[in-house]
């Protein structure tokens, strides 16, 4: 099982693959599922926007859309494609006074958050999901050095 990284249309590079699939396996593992094939597609806005309305019926820009293929109920494996509109995130990093790759790295474990069956559309999800992400942010940033390779 693999998380791959893709650029439809832009050239954003993602820094510390590996790093980051080896953290994104421990999210996966402590939401009680295992890391299946998830591929992070990095795109414009635009792409994004098209995407929301032909998929989701959505006339509007987001900075995530995931498409979930887990099964959960079986072997509890999480997969999906994960699309990220890497203009939104930039500006969403200036919004909240953020980093960009802070702000990168909080939504790409917000997609894997919603694999692992996290949703956010109503206030107490949303603020579920939002301590979700504190929380694995955080271990990110106290992983011990010897780790990050």
């Amino acid at each position: 099982m693999a998380v791959r990284y893709y650029n439809d249309g832009c050239a954003y590079r993602l820094p510390q693959k590996r790093r980051t699939a080896a953290w994104l396996r421990e999210v996966a593992r402590a939401e009680g599922y295992e890391l299946g094939d998830v591929s992070y597609i990095f795109c414009s806005a635009a792409r994004l926007l098209e995407m929301n309305r032909q998929y989701l019926g959505h006339d509007y820009y987001t900075d995530v859309i995931t498409f979930d293929y887990s099964d959960r109920r079986g072997a509890r494996r999480i997969a999906g494609d994960i699309f990220i509109d890497v203009e939104t995130v930039a500006d969403n990093a200036r919004l909240y006074g953020a980093t960009r790759l802070d702000e990168m790295r909080r939504v790409v474990v917000h997609g894997v958050l919603h694999l692992c069956g996290q949703g956010d559309k109503t206030p107490r999800t949303n603020r579920q999901m939002h301590r979700k992400e504190e929380r694995y942010l955080a271990f990110w940033r106290t992983e011990p050095t010897d780790k990050r390779k």
